[in-house]
């Protein structure tokens, strides 16, 4: 699907800079344009592949370029104060033959939390089509004023979008590595994982491979929803694979012969069952999807409709959901086959509610302090009556 793509803050920019560079490496280009837009200028001038002229630094006159530490209310208001510049940046896309919107920013800390929902706003008050959000969750470790900016920043984001994807640091962070040195592989799965959704609708770049059951922008539109949760799966394909795609080729369905269709049946779905039921950008009870897309891509030799169907089957099992969608995704020059499960509507994610909970706790953490300090004060200011006399002491 063709979309306009828009970076709020450092982490949306980062995100939005390695979107760029899958949308480069890929047939099927989804990016119809991209704006960064953030109030830290150091963090503008260390993009890559966001063009010059598409990065928008905003709230000047409020934090002088030097970003908004972890306060979203001020991303807040240097985003509405901007709301016509964010606008004119984003007139410069083809928006006549775009499919839809994606904001994408971090949640915890101040420019994207904040400024993220005012843009998806903004767009949705003045375009017809769909506009989405990509949050990043901030790591449990990162402390309670991230977890409670993130927590509100979702119940906004969401409220101003068609559909929210949700990336979960935490869930992606290695064990023993601290998020600075994890940020470039985790970016790079955001971009493997959604740059492949995206890329997905795209039918012109398949040429003469147009697939089976075509996954188009339509399937994906009619899919997203709430918040969406996504899970990946791949397979390499051998290196000595030829004409009949070698035993991998076999195994997942190279023709309509049935000693190889009936091997696809058990490989495809356990290529999905791998997606579906390992690491996925939300954690989340999938009994809790109200709706699915499952994408199968690779070499046109190396997809089987039967094993897609069986696999959607499963799936439908699994979620207890009929509105599930399948299709595969022909790349003919790919050296993998990768499945995607997209899960959209979930509503059981105890990952949120232990982030609202940490929001809770430090909210009456910082009030109890907050009340200590003023019981403090007024010690200080009106001293102790030790005499019981009923006035305090130097006061009359």
């Amino acid at each position: 699907m063709k979309l306009v793509a828009i970076g709020a803050g450092q982490a949306g920019g980062k995100v939005l800079d390695r979107l760029l560079e899958h949308d480069a490496r890929h047939p099927g280009t989804f990016l119809a344009h991209a704006v960064a837009v953030n109030t830290a200028e150091p963090d503008l001038q260390a993009l890559d592949a966001v063009p010059e002229e598409s990065r928008l630094l905003i709230g000047q006159s409020t934090v002088g370029g030097h970003g908004t530490g972890t306060d979203p209310e001020t991303g807040r208001e240097c985003a509405r104060e901007a709301e016509s510049e964010i606008q004119s940046a984003i007139d410069h896309a083809p928006t006549s033959s775009i499919d839809g919107f994606v904001v994408i920013a971090g949640l915890g800390g101040g420019t994207g939390s904040g400024a993220a929902p005012v843009i998806a706003e903004r767009l949705r008050a003045v375009y017809a089509e769909p506009v989405y959000g990509l949050g990043i969750l901030p790591t449990a470790d990162e402390g309670g004023l991230y977890s409670r900016n993130a927590a509100d920043s979702l119940q906004a984001f969401v409220g101003a979008t068609d559909g929210l994807l949700v990336f979960d640091n935490d869930a992606f962070k290695s064990s023993g590595e601290t998020l600075s040195e994890g940020y470039g592989a985790i970016n790079e799965e955001i971009a493997t994982r959604f740059g492949t959704l995206f890329s997905a609708g795209e039918l012109e770049a398949l040429g003469d491979d147009i697939a089976e059951s075509v996954v188009d922008a339509s399937e994906i539109i009619n899919t997203l929803e709430g918040l969406v949760s996504v899970g990946y799966a791949s397979e390499e394909l051998p290196d000595d694979a030829g004409d009949d795609g070698g035993l991998l080729g076999r195994v997942l369905g190279g023709s309509d012969d049935d000693s190889i269709g009936s091997d696809a049946v058990v490989q495809i779905p356990a290529l999905v069952r791998r997606a579906a039921l390992g690491k996925l950008t939300l954690p989340c009870n999938l009994a809790s999807t109200s709706k699915a897309l499952l994408i199968v891509a690779g070499p046109p030799e190396h997809l089987s409709r039967k094993g897609i169907d069986n696999a959607r089957s499963w799936l439908e099992s699994e979620i207890d959901c009929r509105e599930v969608r399948a299709g595969d995704y022909p790349l003919p020059d790919a050296d993998r086959v990768a499945a995607l499960v997209v899960l959209s509507g979930v509503t059981d994610v105890p990952r949120i509610d232990r982030m609202q909970s940490q929001a809770v706790d430090a909210e009456t953490a910082e009030t109890s302090e907050a009340e200590s300090e003023d019981a403090m004060q007024d010690l200080i200011e009106y001293g102790d009556d030790s005499d019981g006399d009923g006035a305090t002491d130097g006061h009359t």
